[in-house]
């Protein structure tokens, strides 16, 4: 196997330092990746992946490397994630004093906000991220502001969201000791380099378990099409909900992907004329939106071909070969 790279990462561990390597080889066409750790003259190899897709060996490194980061190693070589400087400085302050707020935050007092942002989205009918997000209730846990203008120091604050939630925030925090004092500069040296970047590689290990999470179940779903599974046994396989693998179908399909196996064994049991009929709906309504194609079809009776959700499934089956329909005359005009 050829080695096309390594790096060297080593940690403090009580009084002794440990070493390992993270790095990627290549043999006769597949790729390696691999975590080798040292101690005391000893070598663990971990193997991580071993395949020929390097998009997946990536999305599998950067999980990883944020894992082994999360827990204290630190490169030889920086720039693993290759991010640039400018970006880590444009948002660093706001981020230190986010990592605080976790670290040591208020639980009781987050809860009640928690439960507050509850009911308040539930009377101004709204999401409850749209009145404020984790991160701020966090913010206010921890920093617990008690007049407008310390309010008004946390990042995502605004003039607007004070006004419109700040009273009500006040009377939460009122009656809440403190121990520490607002202006906040002092984050920066209270909170260690290490603690904050131990903190933001465990905000990258979630965001990259994330993304790794959702190459996995497209690669799932594409292998199902190509081996001829059904709808149903792709969900199984996926664990994505009928209407999350219909909605990655459209997508796949704008793509280039061959979906036509798949739809035509699900439409197998819709009658021909009342799948023309959807479609000339969609010729005359257009296909933003789906209601007024289900009206215009079925009007105000229940569909006969199956219940409301599997009718739905079918009008954004036919949506799919529709748009690529439009795609296609337009390309050829």
């Amino acid at each position: 196997m050829e080695v096309i790279f390594m790096n060297r990462l080593s940690k403090l561990s009580g009084q002794h330092e440990e070493h390992a390597q993270l790095w990627i080889g290549e043999e006769e066409g597949a790729w390696h990746l691999g975590w080798s750790h040292y101690e005391e003259g000893d070598r663990e190899d971990s193997i991580w992946y071993e395949g020929s897709s390097w998009e997946e060996l990536l999305h599998i490194y950067r999980h990883q490397l944020a894992i082994r980061m999360s827990e204290g190693y630190r490169p030889l070589i920086q720039g693993l994630f290759h991010e640039t400087d400018d970006l880590k400085l444009r948002s660093y302050g706001g981020q230190r004093l986010h990592c605080y707020s976790e670290r040591y935050g208020n639980e009781e007092l987050y809860a009640d906000l928690c439960t507050w942002r509850r009911r308040r989205a539930a009377s101004d009918r709204k999401a409850p991220y749209f009145i404020a997000t984790n991160r701020l209730l966090r913010m206010i846990s921890a920093f617990v502001p008690q007049t407008m203008d310390e309010l008004m120091q946390l990042p995502g604050v605004g003039e607007s969201k004070a006004n419109e939630y700040g009273q009500e925030w006040m009377e939460l925090t009122s009656g809440v000791e403190r121990s520490t004092a607002f202006p906040l500069d002092w984050v920066q040296t209270v909170l260690s380099e290490d603690e904050y970047e131990s903190w933001l590689y465990k905000q990258k290990e979630q965001k990259y378990k994330q993304e790794l999470d959702k190459f996995t179940t497209r690669k799932q779903v594409l292998e199902g099409m190509k081996e001829g599974y059904t709808l149903e046994e792709i969900v199984t396989r996926s664990g994505l909900s009928r209407r999350e693998l219909i909605e990655l179908l459209e997508t796949l399909d704008t793509e280039g992907y061959d979906t036509d196996s798949l739809l035509d064994a699900e439409l197998a049991v819709m009658p021909e004329q009342e799948q023309e009929a959807v479609w000339s709906a969609y010729e005359e309504l257009g296909d933003s939106f789906l209601k007024p194609v289900l009206h215009r079809v079925y009007g105000g009776d229940k569909p006969v071909s199956g219940n409301l959700e599997q009718v739905y499934e079918r009008l954004r089956m036919i949506r799919i070969r529709f748009r690529r329909h439009v795609e296609t005359e337009r390309n050829a005009g």
